[in-house]
């Protein structure tokens, strides 16, 4: 997988209120979801129409909140390639799998300002920031979880597998970087 996209910034601790506000939740329709994306914070951000391929870059505890896989999946709807961070809160990476959102590891946030230039390669594990010119590295994801971000989540992962998906799980999992102990099925 790669991505190319324009940054668009947030502090640390973005939440889950804040990425998908609780009144909103009276539907799980993605595109209506997509619609009030970040609306708290940034009124009329979900509505904006340069969304598609951008990339979301937060701080420290993306996602904290609530478990809802309402955010992730809000941000996927609304055409956000992927999503970077310093941390992520462990229901939120976990939600992002489920559905498919890929999400990034990086320490490096701060030095990414809004509308940098990024390309993302999940191949070679680099984030690289064309605007500034600097290249960070990031934990290369296993092959299984790469093929249930381009299924589109776990669910479509799962239909489209004809295999033992948990033995494959299991096997690659193992590889996987990022606080596995919160990654259980």
């Amino acid at each position: 997988m790669r991505f190319k996209g324009k940054a668009i910034v947030f502090g640390n601790h973005l939440n889950t209120d804040e990425i998908i506000p609780a009144r909103c939740l009276y539907t799980s329709n993605p595109a209506e979801l997509a619609s009030h994306l970040m609306e708290d914070i940034r009124p009329g951000f979900g509505r904006r129409t340069d969304l598609k391929g951008s990339i979301i870059v937060a701080g420290e505890n993306a996602g904290c909140g609530s478990s809802r896989e309402h955010a992730p999946l809000a941000i996927r709807a609304a055409g956000i390639s992927c999503v970077v961070a310093k941390s992520f809160a462990r229901i939120f990476l976990r939600n992002s799998i489920n559905i498919g959102l890929p999400i990034v590891e990086i320490e490096e946030v701060s030095e990414i300002e809004e509308s940098d230039q990024l390309e993302i390669d999940f191949h070679e594990g680099k984030l690289i920031n064309h605007t500034r010119k600097k290249t960070f590295s990031f934990p290369v994801y296993p092959r299984f979880l790469n093929e249930v971000f381009l299924a589109g989540g776990w669910l479509e992962y799962v239909k489209k597998q004809k295999s033992s998906v948990l033995s494959d799980y299991l096997k690659d999992i193992a590889q996987f970087p990022y606080r596995t102990e919160s990654i259980r099925f």
